[in-house]
């Protein structure tokens, strides 16, 4: 293919499309210490919808609700609930990606498209993935305002107390079963990601049910987007579950990298925010297959954090709940001590934790 592939220089923000954005805006600064710094809605001339962004370190979070009943964002929520509409990508030049990834196959939702105001403009375009998901191409180096225009900034969000999050480290697509190739292999030829890992159903499983994934990643390694599919077992799988709460494909959970697990999972906890349990006795295990950390292992066992090593050093992570009362999507809190893998060794210890949770719903 003569055509080179979409320019991606990271992140620009993932959009959520949900049924009160008020009030998960709230949740999101009180809970996680995201600060509020853009709305735009009906009081600024937006009709339809209200979307307010948080963000925290370079993290960028918009939740948008529909503001009426025939609203394409309400239908979109009475199907999923909760759910990510837009993992959005920040690009040198919006229109060269969306016609590279058009010319490799994608299917367009809109063309480039330019927004202007006082602090300059941005030209952003989209193409459909996955279910409902879709990725936008977001050109921003002419703006200086605080999202896009038609956004009003918000100063000094008097809620909003950070906790330490700092980048999107990776987000994770659920498809149905038989499909993790066919979008493994529209990754790789629309938007030239690579594989990064492979993880079948001997790697991912429990005695109860199993999954496999694939990893894929651009080359500078900014953007990894793990895609997963159930997997035979001898019970309903989270996948399945998921599947069927989410009414169809769509984003599983979202990873937020963190300099200080420890410290951030404290704040968290201490918020209210509920994570995964997982048995003491992993920690036995974990203390002599992991070795030496920086951390206290008295700190890791209080707070529940899992640990892992690779070739490449060792990483720290813990699963929140479901945000909603639906069981999809939900939050990773990892940090890297040089390891590049995503906890291979814990797979059994929190897929044992999510089938605990899928049995108190009535779900395996």
């Amino acid at each position: 293919m003569d055509e080179s592939p979409p320019a991606i220089d990271g992140y620009d923000a993932i959009e959520f499309w949900v049924g009160n954005a008020k009030q998960a805006a709230h949740h999101y600064r009180s809970a996680f210490g995201f600060a509020l710094t853009a709305y735009a809605g009906p009081e600024t001339g937006v009709g339809d919808r209200a979307s307010y962004v948080i963000e925290q370190g370079d993290i960028r979070f918009v939740l948008t609700s529909g503001v009426r009943p025939d609203s394409q964002i309400v239908a979109h929520h009475a199907r999923h609930g909760d759910a990510v509409r837009d993992v959005a990508f920040r690009v040198p030049e919006a229109a060269a990606a969306f016609d590279a990834a058009v010319s490799r196959g994608a299917n367009p939702l809109h063309p480039p498209r330019s927004l202007h105001d006082d602090d300059g403009a941005v030209v952003s375009a989209a193409i459909s993935v996955f279910g409902d998901t879709i990725h936008s191409f977001v050109e921003r180096t002419a703006y200086r305002g605080a999202y896009l225009p038609g956004y009003v900034s918000i100063e000094d969000d008097p809620i909003a107390h950070p906790v330490g999050l700092r980048s999107l480290d990776h987000v994770v697509a659920n498809v149905e079963l038989g499909r993790m190739e066919e979008w493994a292999r529209f990754y790789e030829r629309i938007l030239a990601f690579r594989p990064l890992r492979h993880f079948d159903d001997e790697d991912v499983s429990t005695a109860d049910t199993a999954l496999m994934s694939k990893v894929l990643g651009d080359a500078a390694g900014r953007i990894k987007m793990p895609i997963n599919e159930p997997a035979a077992g001898r019970k309903r799988s989270q996948i399945e579950e998921f599947l069927d709460a989410n009414g169809g494909p769509g984003i599983q959970h979202v990873a937020l990298e963190t300099p200080d697990i420890v410290t951030t999972v404290r704040s968290l906890r201490e918020r209210g925010v509920g994570f995964l349990a997982v048995p003491s006795e992993y920690y036995a295990e974990a203390e002599d297959r992991v070795g030496h950390v920086e951390e206290s292992w008295g700190d890791l066992r209080d707070l529940g954090i899992l640990v892992d090593r690779d070739d490449e050093g060792y990483l720290l992570q813990i699963f929140t709940e479901p945000l909603q009362d639906r069981p999809t999507m939900f939050y990773e809190i990892i940090q890297r001590h040089g390891a590049t893998g995503f906890g291979l060794g814990n797979f059994r210890a929190l897929f044992e934790a999510i089938e605990r949770a899928q049995q108190r719903r009535g779900n395996l």
